[in-house]
């Protein structure tokens, strides 16, 4: 093995999905995911399930890891894990497990912020996607957040704006789940709303006091209202409209979103946007980003669609750049449920 080479094992568990990749300085050797599809009949994870499935799951998708990446344990440099944010129960899986492995191989700990794993995830050595200058502003859009962060370097971020309530990822769940779609809805409604009118029904676009700031409860209540009306003047309203109604819901968060960035740049000056997140991986945001790039002369970053929701890679290609700096934890690193993207 070559000694100048960083071999970074990386463990993510802060939801349902367990997952380990192995990276080469910033290059993916491998990116091992294992799905939990228990939550589905529930309509939402199930916080002491998804633990209970990530102790099952996390010493064979570290083996699984180890041999894709084609390398031994012993030739590991360092070992990375999500500490926050995130389901308590889930995140506790991953951080014991680190914590053993980094002691049992006497090499270097490393915990990563959940978030800032989504914005540097644009720094993986990847031909899909290209790397970002600083500064940039990125959009980070999930189920948990929605956030405009100025990303002044790797660890120098600044939160512009945020959700003031819901998450745009829970504004698109809850309102497959008003129309009756399965669990998790958005990307049902990202599927049907390629085949529908996005200018079919009006929805209102929520005002916030800080102009960068979101808000999406306002949103969801008045879709909600709407087809509960239009379901009392017509039964099958949404059956016989369901395509027209994601493609209008979908538009109207698109639009909420684009608003926000334009106010932004205005705002900093900043004409380099990046996206991250798992809603960064709706068809409809990815193509109007990519139209705003002519549109407005930015220069957009999208990330590959593996690295937009939660996985290892993204905190591996993190805990590199902390291993660089040498920023190490000890064993007394403990998980947090909550954590703001600037910790």
């Amino acid at each position: 093995m070559n000694k100048k080479t960083i071999y970074i094992l990386s463990i993510e568990s802060s939801c349902d999905d367990t997952s380990v990749a192995v990276l080469a300085n910033d290059t993916i050797l491998s990116n091992v995911v294992a799905n939990q599809e228990i939550h589905s009949k529930y309509g939402g994870v199930v916080p002491e399930l998804a633990s209970r499935a990530h102790q099952q799951n996390i010493v064979p998708v570290v083996q699984e890891a180890l041999i894709q990446a084609n390398i031994d344990k012993k030739d590991l440099s360092a070992i990375a894990f999500t500490q926050g944010p995130g389901l308590m129960g889930s995140l506790l899986v991953g951080t014991s497990f680190a914590k053993s492995m980094a002691l049992a191989l006497q090499i270097p700990l490393i915990a990563v912020n959940h978030m800032q794993g989504h914005i540097l995830a644009h720094f993986i050595r990847d031909k899909a996607q290209k790397k970002p200058s600083f500064p940039f502003i990125c959009l980070t859009i999930s189920g948990g957040h929605t956030q405009l962060i100025r990303v002044n370097d790797y660890f120098d971020m600044e939160i512009l704006g945020e959700t003031i309530d819901d998450a745009v990822g829970e504004a698109f769940d809850k309102s497959a789940k008003i129309l009756g779609l399965p669990y998790p809805g958005g990307p049902f409604i990202d599927k049907y709303a390629q085949l529908g009118d996005p200018k079919a029904f009006e929805f209102p676009k929520p005002k916030t006091k800080n102009e960068l700031d979101f808000s999406f409860s306002g949103l969801k209540t008045a879709i909600l209202y709407f087809i509960r009306k239009k379901e009392q003047e017509n039964p099958n309203f949404i059956k016989e409209n369901l395509h027209d109604i994601c493609a209008s819901i979908q538009q109207t968060i698109i639009d909420i979103l684009l608003i926000k960035l334009k106010k932004a740049v205005k705002k900093t000056g900043i004409k380099s946007i990046a996206i991250a997140g798992g809603v960064s991986a709706n068809s409809g945001i990815r193509k109007t980003l990519v139209e705003a790039e002519k549109k407005y002369q930015w220069q957009t970053y999208i990330p590959k669609f593996e690295y937009t929701t939660d996985n290892a890679a993204m905190i591996g290609i993190t805990g590199y750049y902390k291993y660089l700096e040498g920023n190490f934890d000890d064993n007394t690193v403990s998980a947090k449920a909550r954590m703001s993207v600037l910790e």
